[in-house]
């Protein structure tokens, strides 16, 4: 179950950059600032409950790399950052870093 609870904090580690960006580009800054403001706190929760299990050093590692690459998707998907190969290779990188962690956790 800690691995479950590590990928949900992951994902709410993209919430917060998403909330703080679309709060930037929105006329109601509050929706966006709520968001990111939720994600952090649901995120360190599920964090908590991941680290009962797991070692904080790899915890912390494949958490923060969910995050980093989750937003990175989404700052090409959603608002036209640039996809250019060294940007990817270094993404990709960054994947093969999270899975040779669990892999030898």
């Amino acid at each position: 179950m800690a691995w479950i609870y590590l990928l949900i904090a992951g994902l709410f580690e993209i919430g917060w950059p998403l909330g703080f960006k679309l709060s930037t580009q929105s006329t109601n800054k509050f929706w966006g600032l709520t968001l990111a403001v939720l994600s952090m706190a649901l995120s360190g929760f599920f964090l908590w409950l991941a680290q009962k299990e797991i070692p904080i050093g790899t915890a912390y590692a494949i958490w923060t790399g969910i995050g980093a690459g989750g937003t990175f998707i989404i700052g090409i998907l959603l608002f036209k950052d640039s996809a250019d190969i060294l940007r990817l290779i270094s993404f990709f990188l960054i994947i093969v870093g999270i899975i040779g962690l669990k892999l030898t956790s």
